[in-house]
C-alpha cells in the first residue's frame, strides 16, 4: 500500500479514538440515575380493573346465500331476545291476577373504579283465557213485583171487636211543639157501625171527626164522614148515585168500590189485614179511594217491615204502612196495626207538607160490649 493510501485511514482510526474517549469521560463523570435498591424511587402502584362484559346475543349462523336460479324469499326473523341469567320463569296462567312490575338487579365489579352494569328482568304477567273458554252464566230470572191491590177487589174482612182507644199525642204547629190526648170509640152490633176521634189540647181546643156505615163481609161501607173544628163539614157516599158530595159546597167525586174516609180508613185496614196476613208481605201494597170532608183521591199504602214498638202501653209488635205523598200538600200517613189485638191501630203519624205533625201512640185501650 502506497503512503498516500495509508494517510485517510489513520485519519479515521484518530477520530474514532478521540470519539470513545469523549463517550468515557462523559460516563464516567455522572454516574447511572437508577440503580437497584435506591430508595430515592417512588414505586409506581399498579392498577387493576375488573369489567363484568354485558350479555352478548347468541352467534346466529348466516343464512346462506341464495343459489341462483332458484331464488325464494325467507320470512323475517324476530330479532332474538338477550339470555338474561336473573330473569324468572312466568307465572302458570289464571296463577296471580295482579300485574308485576318489572325487577331490577344490579351487581358492581370489585375495585376502586369499577364500573356498575344494571340488567333488568321482566317477569311475564298471566294470560286470560280466550273468550270461548269464559264460563257462561245464565242470569237468574227477575223477582216477581210486589202484590198490589185495591180495595175495590171486596177482599174478606174481620172487623174487631167494640173497643175504646186512648193515645198519647205529640205534634208541632208552625214548629210550635204541643201535647196532647185523643179517644177512639169504636162501635158496632154487626150490622151498623159508628166510629168517633176527638183530639184535644189544652188553650188549643178540640178536633172530632165521625165515621157512620154498615157492615158486611168486606169491612166497613161508609155513609157519612165529618169533621168540626170550628164548624163541621162532611162528605157523603151516595152508593145509588155512585157519588161522594160534599158540603162544602166543593165539586163531587166518583165513588169507587171499597170506599174509605180518613177515620174509617184505619179500622178498614185493620180488618183486611186480619182476614188476609198473607197478603199484607213487606213491599205489597194496597190502594184505597180515601175521602176528606171537601175532596176524594186515591191513597197508595205501602207495607213497611214490622216493629216492635215501645208505647205508653208497653211494648208492641206491629204492622207498618206508609203513604207518601204524591203531590204538593200531600199529606203522609204512617200507621202501625197490632196483631195482637186484631190489627187495631196502636199508633198513627200524620205529617202535613209545611212540617206540622201529629203523633198518637197507645196508652190503654177497653173492649166494650157490642152495640151503641
Amino acid at each position: 500500500m502506497t503512503p498516500a493510501a495509508m494517510a485517510p485511514r489513520g485519519t479515521l482510526v484518530l477520530l474514532t479514538l478521540v470519539v470513545l474517549a469523549a463517550h468515557l469521560l462523559v460516563l464516567q463523570g455522572e454516574p447511572p440515575r437508577y440503580q437497584a435498591g435506591d430508595s430515592r424511587v417512588a414505586p409506581v402502584p399498579l392498577q387493576t380493573r375488573t369489567l363484568v362484559p354485558l350479555p352478548q346475543p347468541p352467534a346466529t349462523r348466516p343464512d346462506p346465500p341464495p343459489t341462483p336460479g332458484r331464488a325464494k324469499a325467507s320470512p323475517a326473523r324476530p330479532p332474538a331476545m338477550p339470555a338474561t341469567p336473573s330473569a324468572t320463569p312466568a307465572d302458570p296462567v289464571g296463577a296471580n291476577d295482579t300485574p308485576i312490575e318489572p325487577q331490577v338487579e344490579s351487581s358492581v365489579a370489585s375495585g376502586t373504579d369499577s364500573a356498575a352494569v344494571e340488567t333488568r328482568s321482566f317477569v311475564a304477567g298471566p294470560m286470560l283465557p280466550p273468550p270461548a273458554a269464559l264460563p257462561v252464566t245464565e242470569s237468574a230470572p227477575p223477582a216477581p213485583p210486589p202484590p198490589s191491590a185495591t180495595a175495590g177487589d171486596r177482599w174478606p174482612a174481620r172487623v174487631a171487636a167494640p173497643q175504646r182507644l186512648v193515645y198519647e199525642v205529640s205534634g208541632e204547629i208552625r214548629r210550635l211543639p204541643y201535647t196532647a190526648r185523643s179517644e177512639l170509640l169504636w162501635q158496632h152490633d154487626g150490622a151498623q157501625y159508628r166510629a168517633r176521634l176527638e183530639v184535644g189540647a189544652l188553650f188549643m181546643g178540640s178536633r172530632v171527626q165521625t165515621s157512620e156505615g154498615r157492615l158486611d163481609d168486606h169491612g166497613l161501607s161508609p155513609l157519612r164522614f165529618g169533621d168540626r173544628s170550628r164548624q163541621e163539614q162532611a162528605a157523603h157516599f151516595d152508593a145509588a148515585s155512585g157519588r161522594i158530595r160534599f158540603s162544602a159546597n166543593t165539586p163531587e167525586a166518583a165513588l169507587s168500590p171499597g170506599a174509605q174516609d180518613r177515620l174509617s180508613l184505619f179500622l178498614q185496614v185493620g180488618a183486611l189485614a186480619a182476614a188476609n196476613p198473607d197478603r199484607f208481605a213487606p213491599g205489597s201494597t194496597i190502594t184505597v179511594q180515601t175521602a176528606s170532608a171537601r175532596d176524594a183521591d186515591l191513597w197508595v199504602l205501602r207495607v213497611a217491615e214490622p216493629e216492635t214498638l215501645d208505647l205508653p202501653a208497653g211494648p208492641v209488635t206491629a204492622l207498618a204502612l206508609v203513604r207518601e205523598p204524591r203531590r204538593p200538600y200531600d199529606i203522609r200517613l204512617e200507621l202501625w196495626l197490632a196483631p195482637a189485638m186484631n190489627y187495631l191501630p196502636v199508633r198513627v203519624r200524620l205529617t202535613q207538607a209545611n212540617g206540622d205533625f201529629v203523633d198518637q201512640q197507645l196508652r190503654t185501650r177497653t173492649v166494650l160490649a157490642p152495640g151503641f
